[in-house]
């Protein structure tokens, strides 16, 4: 009787999703520069900061501990990119990405542009694992007083 009455129970409650509806989708794209950098910021708007710091070298990555207090008081971030500058040399695909940056934190919404710098060692190339996906080496951001929507960054390479 207990059995049937919680089932019932069950049945009828309303399902409830664990996270919360306003949650980007969960995405880990290292295809592109451009999919780099916004499954950096799908992980820092998804407040999964590990997964976030795993889009740097490891050679060339912010301290861990510093990355994540960086962002304690953000409670989302929007992405918008220009389009990204690409090279190769020596075996190495380097690309460029302007970005301009919506944060919102604690104490407001602030904009920021600036560049990301990736690199890959050509696929083709790599011998031996691990196998080492495009990477960000450098990020510059700088806060501006123009309104996301036409706010970008520049970038050379």
């Amino acid at each position: 009787m207990i059995r049937t009455l919680a089932a019932t129970m069950l049945a009828i409650l309303p399902v409830t999703p664990l996270l919360a509806q306003d949650v980007a989708p969960y995405l880990d794209d290292r295809s592109t520069a451009e999919r780099v950098v916004a499954s950096l910021y799908n992980a820092i708007d998804r407040q999964e900061y590990l997964r976030a710091h795993s889009y740097f070298d490891p050679e060339t990555a912010p301290d861990y501990d510093g990355f994540r207090q960086g962002y304690a008081t953000t409670q989302s971030v929007r992405l918008r990119h220009g389009e990204p500058i690409s090279d190769g040399a020596a075996g190495t695909l380097h690309h460029a990405l302007p970005v301009a940056i919506e944060a919102v934190t604690d104490e407001g919404t602030t904009v920021y542009t600036g560049c990301y710098r990736l690199s890959q060692v050509q696929p083709a190339a790599q011998e031996l694992p691990p196998f080492r996906p495009i990477a960000i080496d450098a990020g510059d951001l700088t806060e501006t007083d123009a309104p996301f929507d036409t706010a970008m960054g520049t970038c050379d390479l």
